[in-house]
């Protein structure tokens, strides 16, 4: 389970044996780093994203990674609360920042409801190269894994990859609250529901970008559903 999770946070062309990531898990687990990487590289091979680009990863996936994708697919929660109990049995990468600020019972709570946080976060921002999918700004501190189906309104894509864009702080809450969505054919819509009063760095942060195509990314691209949702029920049009 946990080396399923690292290919959540890894990007797909660092799937290999000198990778420091690599390394440190394959100490921790006692394995070779290149047993580490070839197993990644067999679960890189059941992605769709990843062989219809052309990449095949290894062919050497065996049933029990298919079961495990199967498992990640079907429930990403459930996969993510396992992902992270096995990486804390091991003693590998323990600490969740995202749970770090709660106590008592509101700990209790808020853990169970945002643990995987971090996996996802993680994931959007390996899967589009810690790029905005808008603006190219590669400055991670900036970035935002920000959902497309909100988080309160369906728990079962909380942690879906799919369910996420990698964008900039600023256009992470434009499509929030409606002022940006993107079309079926990947290309942006601006919302008329801020006018030209809002000024020259509206036009040049937002507006401009008005049916420019986003950037798709390696793996777990955006589910079309999803976004069909966002235009119909969040875009302000």
């Amino acid at each position: 389970m946990p080396r399923a999770g690292s290919t959540c946070r890894l990007p797909f062309g660092r799937f290999h044996h000198r990778n420091p990531d690599v390394i440190r898990f394959a100490e921790t687990i006692g394995r070779t780093p290149s047993a580490v990487a070839m197993k990644l590289c067999n679960l890189a091979s059941l992605d769709p994203v990843i062989t219809e680009s052309g990449r095949s990863g290894l062919q050497g996936a065996s049933a029990a990674d298919r079961s495990i994708w199967q498992e990640m697919q079907s429930d990403w929660p459930a996969f993510a609360l396992a992902s992270k109990r096995a990486t804390e049995a091991l003693g590998y990468d323990a600490n969740d920042s995202e749970d770090a600020d709660y106590t008592g019972h509101e700990h209790q709570v808020t853990r169970a409801q945002r643990v995987g946080q971090r996996l996802f976060r993680d994931a959007v921002l390996n899967a589009y190269d810690a790029r905005c999918c808008v603006t190219g700004l590669a400055a991670p501190s900036l970035l935002v894994a920000s959902h497309i189906v909100p988080w309160r309104e369906d728990p079962s894509q909380r942690l879906n990859p799919a369910n996420g864009l990698c964008l900039s702080a600023l256009h992470d809450r434009a499509f929030d609250i409606g002022l940006i969505t993107v079309r079926a054919d990947w290309t942006i819509a601006v919302s008329s529901a801020v006018d030209d009063t809002a000024g020259d760095f509206w036009h040049q942060a937002v507006a401009d970008y008005e049916g420019r195509e986003i950037s798709l990314p390696d793996r777990f691209q955006p589910d079309p559903a999803f976004l069909s949702h966002h235009r119909a029920e969040v875009f302000r049009r």
